[in-house]
């Protein structure tokens, strides 16, 4: 009978023990904190570098040989349509004006002679004093004399046409740019002035995929294709939004890409002909399944993250992704909103562990790293 409880005694010891030792087990199991994936509407940016163009943008150049006499502008200046900018030599110019005119002169001298003639010639045949062929003569010789005045009168026109090319005017309003030749210099026809700039108004060139594009279709279609923005050089936001105004009807062989032309208001008159920028897209992604990108890791090109089961277990499993955006994945496939995912301290476990989960949600992750990025924005 001692002996009995000797055994009984012995059993519950190992028992209590072997409590004691799952107990143990479970108290050094280590806490995680797991999230769930949320479904919600997001909206993603897309940047493309741009070509900037100004509205309007053309080459002044000479339209005939001569000095420049006087520069009326300087490099720089905001002038308007119409306005003054060279004086070029015209002396060669008026002399060869005036002779046009006196051939003119003398032109339409003859024809009148030839009139009176014909009416002459009229008379005497009407009287059998001469023959018919006469009056045919005097008929041509009038035509060919009203010819040579029409002749004369275009001489006329092109003489005053290059006297008014040594005048050159604004064609528009706008900015002078550079002037290389300075007054004195001799020009030739074709020799570039300056070039003019309307920059009221610029446009921006920039080229998207195809699969952008086709993306983008709904987006050109709807009134948010005049939500788009421009990131200058030092990458602040021009004042002013733009619009896409254009595609190109072809796709680029070489590239595969298709040009777009977005345009920008720039009243300021900040943004110049042949600058450089970033235009910048938002598009917005309905009931998007999203996931921090803290919680991913990557192995041979592929996305995977850790679950956790209902026993707490963890679990690899691979994801594809849509789309990123910033410390955030939109998942296209390999979760749903009702899996649990490891958040922080994913390279402290393996594949098998045992984990005490701690909840956090996705409207906390959220908070907390837009928090983050508005202190680091405070910071700069």
């Amino acid at each position: 009978m001692k002996k009995k409880f000797m055994y009984l005694g012995v059993w519950a010891v190992l028992f209590i023990s072997a409590c004691s030792s799952d107990k143990e087990i479970s108290d050094n199991r280590e806490k995680y904190p797991v999230t769930n994936p949320i479904v919600m509407d997001t909206a993603y940016t897309n940047d493309y570098v741009a070509d900037i163009h100004s509205f309007r943008h053309v080459e002044l150049r000479a339209r005939v040989k001569g000095y420049i006499e006087k520069i009326h502008v300087d490099e720089g200046e905001i002038v308007k349509a119409g306005q003054i900018l060279f004086s070029l030599s015209r002396q060669e110019y008026e002399v060869d004006a005036l002779k046009a005119k006196a051939m003119l002169k003398s032109a339409i001298a003859d024809a009148k002679t030839a009139e009176l003639d014909l009416q002459n010639v009229k008379i005497l045949v009407e009287k059998n004093i001469v023959s018919k062929t006469e009056l045919e003569m005097a008929r041509a010789k009038l035509d060919a004399l009203r010819a040579k005045v029409n002749e004369a009168k275009s001489y006329v026109a092109s003489a005053e046409l290059n006297l008014s090319y040594t005048v050159i005017k604004a064609p528009f309003d706008g900015i002078i740019d550079r002037i290389p030749n300075k007054a004195g210099s001799l020009v030739d026809e074709g020799t570039l002035l300056t070039t003019l700039s309307d920059n009221k108004k610029v446009f921006a060139y920039f080229n998207v995929s195809e699969k952008e594009y086709l993306d983008f279709t709904t987006l050109i279609d709807t009134e948010k294709k005049n939500d788009i923005t421009l990131v200058l050089a030092n990458d602040e936001i021009h004042n002013y939004n733009g619009c896409i105004e254009t595609v190109t009807g072809t796709v680029d062989k070489d590239t595969g890409n298709i040009a777009f032309r977005a345009c920008f208001p720039n009243p300021d008159l900040l943004l110049k002909h042949g600058s450089s920028g970033k235009v910048r897209i938002t598009k917005e992604e309905k009931n998007a399944l999203i996931i921090p990108q803290k919680a991913t890791f990557e192995i041979q090109d592929k996305i995977y993250v850790f679950t956790v089961d209902s026993d707490d277990t963890v679990k690899m499993r691979g994801i594809v992704p849509k789309l990123r955006i910033p410390h955030l994945y939109v998942i296209e496939s390999g979760l749903s909103s009702n899996d649990r995912i490891i958040y922080e301290g994913i390279q402290l476990v393996k594949e098998g562990d045992e984990i005490i989960p701690e909840v956090i949600s996705m409207k906390q992750i959220l908070a907390e790293q837009s928090k983050e990025q508005t202190t680091v924005m405070a910071k700069n």
